[in-house]
């Protein structure tokens, strides 16, 4: 019990951040308005720099592993196909909307969530796998989930129109780009000038307060509505199956070292993000559920995130 009281509260500083900026938007100490100025800096250009600094100075070679992403995806994949099924099996969900219902068992937190938590459990030093896995979260939720929207709802656009779209979702973001300039400079061998690189540093020191205190803070404009089992279930497909699916490949079918199990893991049991919610909004399908989603899972992910670590031996610090 001591053991899971010290993991609990290595977890918790996190939540507790997001928690500051839910607080003080409800009580209007913050001003609604302002968050969206924080969202803007944090998402477009903080945490964009500090995935550049991150894919930039990552060893590619050492940390690319077919089989550590594998272990991840697979479990993602999993997870939206699940949501998917249960979704329309279960809920009466028509196609369109259960593909929204599964993005958002697709789409974890990885970078404002599994960032700081794999940071506070085991150092800056375990980040470098995490970063692997995190390159190309964006292109890759983004393709299976538009794709497959696409094809499944019966006013989907022409072929032609959902590969643009697709692109454009995919590309057409500031993270995506941090990440693209960080591979390019890095597989360039391009040195940066120690001005330039301190530059970098102080803006990625901000990224992921401001972020989470603004994750917060939006988590105010969403409300619990009705659809409370469907969004358990994909909370529980999130924090649950698909950390379990990239344990079980990475540990024990591929016996893979513990820093890529651990970053597996970890990242694979953060909750839905935001754009689980976007995504749905974007389609206008299932809109209630991802929201509910979003704030249920980030909720139950303090406890389950905790288990998991527990389960991986503990912290390392």
């Amino acid at each position: 019990m001591h053991a899971i009281l010290s993991l609990f509260l290595i977890v918790l500083p996190v939540f507790l951040v997001v928690g500051a900026g839910y607080a003080t938007v409800r009580t209007k100490i913050f001003p609604d308005a302002g968050i969206d100025a924080l969202v803007r800096f944090a998402t477009g250009i903080a945490v964009p720099v500090l995935l550049f600094r991150a894919i930039y100075r990552l060893d590619l070679g050492a940390v690319l592993v077919p089989e550590h992403l594998a272990s991840f995806y697979i479990g993602a994949v999993t997870a939206f196909v699940g949501g998917i099924f249960l979704s329309r099996k279960i809920w009466g969900r028509r196609p369109g909307e259960s593909v929204a219902v599964g993005f958002c068992a697709l789409f974890s937190n990885t970078v404002l969530l599994g960032v700081p938590i794999m940071t506070r459990a085991y150092g800056e030093e375990a980040l470098a796998p995490a970063f692997a896995i995190i390159a190309f979260h964006a292109p890759f939720g983004y393709l299976v989930g538009i794709m497959t929207m696409e094809f499944s709802r019966r006013d989907g656009a022409p072929i032609g129109v959902a590969l643009r779209r697709t692109a454009r979702a995919m590309f057409h973001n500031e993270l995506t780009l941090g990440i693209a300039a960080g591979f390019a400079l890095n597989l360039a061998g391009v040195p940066l000038p120690e001005p330039v690189t301190a530059t970098i540093n102080m803006i990625s020191a901000a990224a992921l307060p401001v972020a989470l205190f603004a994750l917060g803070g939006v988590l105010t404009r969403y409300r619990l509505r009705a659809e409370l089992g469907e969004a358990g279930m994909v909370a529980a497909l999130s924090l649950l199956l698909h950390p379990f699916i990239a344990w079980v490949l990475s540990a024990h079918v591929f016996g893979l070292p513990i820093e890529f199990v651990r970053a597996s893991v970890v990242i694979a049991a953060m909750p839905t993000g935001v754009n689980g919610y976007v995504f749905a909004a974007m389609y206008d399908r299932a809109i209630g559920t991802s929201a509910s989603t979003v704030l249920l899972g980030t909720a139950a992910s303090v406890f389950t995130i905790t288990i998991w670590l527990a389960l991986l031996g503990g912290a390392a610090l």
